[in-house]
């Protein structure tokens, strides 16, 4: 009986956390659209007043808007009539004493996370840490740059060590190359590693090998 139910609960906790997650963004997403529709709402005649209203109550606008608003976004910024609109609104942000400071900080690692040609969780490595002798499992972000790099003489890479079960969270560390151990695994699959704590081993080409040659002798 205990069997069949932890059977079970491994089966439906997934989908109802997966399910639960997404409701929480569409909710988020329906809230924010309704709220940015609250202010043209009371300028409006009675007519649109109750077509928007109607809108608001469309499960999942907000996330097609959300869709089509990044898109949109993103055909405009990539022409050079947009690009010249963009610099103009960050210098506009620059110039703000508190804002500058959160802008910028988030700018810099939202460019190199989604940067196309970037760096950053690239590659899966294993890392020393946080003493010899006791491994875990990091992503090469980069290598130190700026004054950090004069202070740093050889080869060294900046890597992330991410907490489990939460990876959001984690250390930011620079090592040497010749410390860090490139590894087989991709990216997604070092993530399931680390979030299941070890549980879900992701299936390794040189074990792979092993196994058939094993097999064969």
């Amino acid at each position: 009986m205990k069997k069949y139910l932890l059977a079970g609960l491994l089966v439906w906790t997934p989908l109802a956390i997966t399910i639960w997650v997404l409701s929480w963004l569409l909710g988020a997403l329906d809230g924010l659209f309704a709220w940015v529709l609250t202010g043209p709402e009371a300028l409006l005649p009675a007519s649109a007043q109750s077509t928007i209203e109607q809108l608001r109550r469309v499960p999942g606008l907000g996330l097609l808007v959300m869709v089509a608003g990044l898109l949109l976004t993103g055909i405009f910024v990539t022409n050079i009539f947009g690009q010249w609109w963009f610099r103009q609104w960050n210098r506009l942000l620059n110039q703000i004493p508190i804002v500058r400071s959160v802008y910028n900080s988030v700018k810099q690692v939202s460019d190199t996370l989604f940067s196309s040609n970037g760096n950053a969780f690239r590659e899966a490595v294993l890392v020393q840490y946080p003493r010899q002798g006791s491994w875990t499992i990091a992503f090469v972000t980069g290598k130190p740059g700026g004054e950090v790099a004069h202070h740093l003489p050889g080869g060294y890479v900046s890597v992330y060590v991410p907490t489990t079960p939460n990876p959001t969270s984690g250390f930011f560390l620079m090592m040497p190359r010749a410390d860090v151990v490139p590894l087989g695994m991709s990216v997604d699959e070092a993530l399931k590693y680390i979030i299941s704590m070890g549980v879900v081993a992701p299936t390794s080409k040189v074990a792979d090998i092993a196994r058939a040659r094993n097999q064969i002798g």
